[in-house]
């Protein structure tokens, strides 16, 4: 690990706080746009993006640990939520952090920041969605980062320290190490799309073909 990971304490309090923030963006935005469909996802509707944001959780409480991170993980958490209005999915993800906030603590470093990372990037994957932008600043999108600055700097010695010295917010940086910016996007900040390539080949997290306005 590097110094871009923040503290553990920094990790559980930016999961807690990000749930607060979830649950109360489903229990404001019309309850309608939970049919939309999410640009970043294109596979997923609102709902089944917010499904997958309460079944991580789930499946930790209940063990459910094969496959985790694969396609056949996150679509159980997607059919499991199926038919779902967005305040029941706030609702189960309420009960679910009663008892996730004691288990929290207990996961190590660095997943906790992997699991802010991927936690943070679907909540702004639909708030992109559904027109409601903010909280760019937030511990969470700061924890988050440094997981995905902590990434390319193991996978590439200096290039975390380049990128976290070039002057593009943690946001910025979220968005494009975790998959949500193109190429001619990252060029667009000053970055170079050809040496940031090799970050995505065959991981998860790769950038769209054409550019999505945030």
């Amino acid at each position: 690990m590097t110094g871009y990971l923040l503290s553990d304490a920094e990790a559980v309090e930016a999961y807690r706080l990000l749930q607060i923030e979830f649950v109360d963006l489903l229990r404001t935005i019309d309850p309608s746009a939970g049919e939309l469909p999410v640009p970043h996802c294109p596979a997923w509707t609102v709902a089944q993006t917010c499904s997958h944001l309460v079944g991580v959780p789930e499946d930790i409480l209940a063990g459910r640990m094969e496959g985790v991170t694969t396609d056949a993980w996150t679509d159980a958490q997607v059919r499991r939520h199926v038919g779902e209005s967005l305040r029941e999915l706030a609702d189960s993800s309420d009960r679910t952090m009663e008892t996730f906030a004691e288990v929290l603590p207990a996961i190590p470093a660095p997943v906790n920041s992997q699991l802010v990372m991927d936690a943070v990037t679907h909540l702004h994957d639909v708030r992109h969605a559904v027109g409601r932008p903010g909280s760019r600043d937030s511990l969470a999108v700061r924890v988050g980062a440094g997981w995905l600055l902590d990434r390319a700097e193991n996978a590439r010695p200096g290039l975390g320290t380049r990128l976290a010295g070039c002057g593009v917010s943690r946001f910025d940086l979220l968005r494009m190490l975790g998959g949500r910016r193109s190429f001619a996007q990252m060029d667009a900040l000053g970055l170079d799309s050809v040496a940031l390539a090799p970050l995505f080949e065959g991981a998860p997290l790769r950038p769209p073909p054409d550019s999505i306005d945030e």
